[in-house]
């Protein structure tokens, strides 16, 4: 088998040593991205990002010459699409409602840093938050595929070597996947990623550390998934997808209490299990009780959804703003970007049901898989019901599932040696594919193009 898939993975992947191979295929891959992006020539089509040092510089017109010529001002070749909305956040706090329809964790992270770093010749306003941010999304992704390896480790083992196969592969897949530019722009998508893939880890950690009888330890480490999955909530409001993790753990203990008696144990592992699941729903209502205490604790007259039963400021300029909705984006002209999503929803409903589907030897790797099948395919339904369906492209980097999917069809140990062989090149071709769409979606978003 190790045989038939020397062809899979570049000679530039080495399993033996995980780490150093993933490191360095990583920052290839960011360094070519990055050219990429950075060679494409003139502004694009969309004049958006060269009116930010215009709006900074409007008292001074010497100031904007600095600007222009600044050493670090390549970094607004990427400020494009919603990264304007991120960078002007960040500068000026929330100016206009529609901006609320992003993430106020990522914009509060930003701006700590920002506010934290020292201040460099040359290096001030935009292009500072647009530098910091690059250098957020390049470090979060980097230690996002550790995190993803670390995990996989934890679900398929390290002791065969199927398992050491599939938790470097699906690490290498990270690197190289659809999200592409969007991993290394000022997007939330790569602290999203991080954030999320290291809940899952802890979460995975808490699962083993039960099975083992370590109580403290499994009650310990949920908390810590709890809390690394709220602030992704709070970077990406589909974080609180994760949150379904902690719904099933709480149903299978009321299982287990009605089954077996109420015990000192069983409702202190409830009571855990109840504080994760509430703390993961604060990062979604946390910014949205800031931004009703901004906009609806006034005299001013009141925006129409500070009267809802259940007031989101995010929900209302979704809709109202963005036209994001159930069917909404079911037009004729928006049929291409389905056509663009439906590979991606194909592999996460698959991958779905393959996970609820499949067993694995280690009873935890079976139990895991099975948890992630809930967050993994709401994420599609809801990217092709109620998303700009589009971007599934970019926010599936942060759901393991379909890596794993991809690489356990080839190493499937009931196959045989014709069918691996088709296996191997179909995931081949899937491989070629990511590489082929990143680097074409680098060029796309260098030049401010759509689709994003």
């Amino acid at each position: 088998m190790a045989t038939g898939l020397a062809s899979v993975h570049p000679k530039l992947l080495n399993p033996d040593n995980p780490i150093r191979s993933l490191s360095l295929a990583f920052w290839l891959w960011k360094a070519l991205l990055f050219l990429v992006i950075i060679g494409c020539p003139g502004p694009g089509y969309d004049t958006s990002t060269g009116l930010l040092p215009y709006q900074e510089s409007a008292a001074s017109d010497a100031k904007l010459e600095v600007i222009r010529h600044a050493p670090f001002s390549f970094s607004l070749k990427l400020v494009r699409w919603d990264s304007i909305y991120f960078i002007h956040i960040v500068r000026d706090d929330y100016v206009f409602e529609q901006e609320w329809a992003f993430g106020y964790g990522y914009t509060r992270i930003i701006s700590f840093l920002t506010s934290v770093l020292p201040q460099f010749s040359g290096l001030d306003g935009v292009a500072k938050v647009a530098l910091v941010a690059i250098a957020l999304s390049h470090i979060t992704h980097y230690f996002s595929v550790l995190a993803l390896y670390r995990l996989s480790i934890n679900i398929f083992g390290h002791d065969s070597t199927s398992g050491r196969l599939i938790s470097f592969l699906s690490a290498a897949l990270h690197i190289i996947c659809p999200a592409g530019a969007f991993l290394s722009a000022p997007y939330g998508e790569s602290i999203f990623s991080f954030l999320n893939i290291t809940g899952y880890y802890l979460y995975s950690a808490s699962l083993l550390d039960a099975n083992a009888g370590k109580r403290a330890s499994s009650d310990a480490n949920l908390l810590l998934a709890a809390a690394f999955f709220s602030i992704a909530t709070a970077v990406r409001s589909n974080g609180i997808l994760s949150g379904t993790l902690f719904a099933y753990d709480a149903l299978l203990q009321l299982r287990k209490i009605i089954s077996q008696g109420i015990s000192g144990d069983n409702l202190l592992r409830l009571g855990v299990i109840v504080v994760g699941g509430c703390a993961v729903a604060l990062g979604l209502i946390v910014p949205q009780w800031i931004a009703y205490t901004a906009f609806c604790v006034s005299d001013e007259p009141l925006r129409p959804w500070c009267e809802q039963l259940i007031p989101s400021i995010y929900g209302w300029v979704q809709v109202h703003y963005w036209n994001v909705g159930f069917l909404r984006y079911w037009t004729l002209s928006n049929l291409p970007l389905f056509i663009l999503a439906f590979p991606m929803l194909f592999l996460l409903c698959h991958s779905s049901i393959w996970a609820l589907n499949t067993t694995w030897p280690s009873d935890t790797g079976t139990s895991f898989l099975t948890r992630l099948a809930a967050p993994n395919g709401l994420l599609a339904v809801m990217a092709f019901t109620s998303y700009h369906v589009q971007i599934i492209n970019r926010i599936s980097s942060g759901y393991p599932l379909w890596y794993w999917y991809l690489i356990c069809q080839v190493l499937s140990h009931v196959a045989g040696p014709s069918s691996l062989v088709k296996r191997s090149q179909t995931f081949t071709i899937a491989v070629q594919g990511m590489v082929i769409y990143a680097i074409v979606q680098a060029v796309l978003f260098g030049s401010f193009l759509p689709p994003a």
